[in-house]
């Protein structure tokens, strides 16, 4: 199964990238790394330039269609970035509209506000996100990992990076069922 991992050009917190990545690997999914431009991304260590890390497909280009999942990475500002993006913003629902799973932690579900697709769910995030989870329909928790199926799709959430251990186990357990 092949997994996209959403980012934007710049912005993500690396390791909120690469330990998801690395888990879904190591369980023998395909990661694949999908952003608005093609070329690199940049990743972050909080607000400073980490690693960058090579494009393999371009929102617009793909399709929900050939993946089997999606993950949304944190960091500020590339959420914020992504919830601008319309194609980005239209991949996202459609991975709720096929009933896929998403897996978004820290700050990726304002990309999911953005997308209008939080209605009756129950997640976690960042904690300064909980307004605008509450405003677009949602319920905030403030746990390591919450797994909600009241939706058309699961949606795992975690709070920050030190919840990624207990997030990646769920995604994993997610993806196995």
């Amino acid at each position: 199964m092949r997994v996209a991992f959403l980012s934007a050009p710049e912005g993500v917190e690396q390791v909120e990238l690469t330990e998801p990545w690395k888990a879904v690997s190591d369980a023998g999914y395909e990661p694949v790394l999908v952003s608005t431009e093609p070329g690199r991304i940049q990743a972050f260590d909080h607000l400073d330039k980490a690693e960058t890390f090579p494009v393999d497909e371009v929102v617009g280009e793909t399709s929900a269609d050939s993946f089997g999942a999606l993950v949304l990475p944190g960091g500020v500002a590339n959420p914020d970035l992504l919830r601008t993006d319309d194609k980005a913003v239209a991949f996202v629902k459609s991975f709720f509209d096929a009933g896929r799973p998403v897996a978004a932690i820290c700050h990726a579900p304002w990309t999911l506000v953005e997308a209008d697709v939080l209605r009756g769910r129950t997640l976690t995030s960042w904690p300064s996100l909980q307004t605008d989870i509450r405003n677009a329909g949602g319920t905030w928790v403030d746990e390591q990992v919450k797994v909600c199926d009241s939706g058309p799709n699961k949606l795992v959430t975690s709070r920050k990076p030190d919840d990624l251990k207990a997030f990646c186990e769920a995604f994993l357990d997610v993806l196995a069922a």
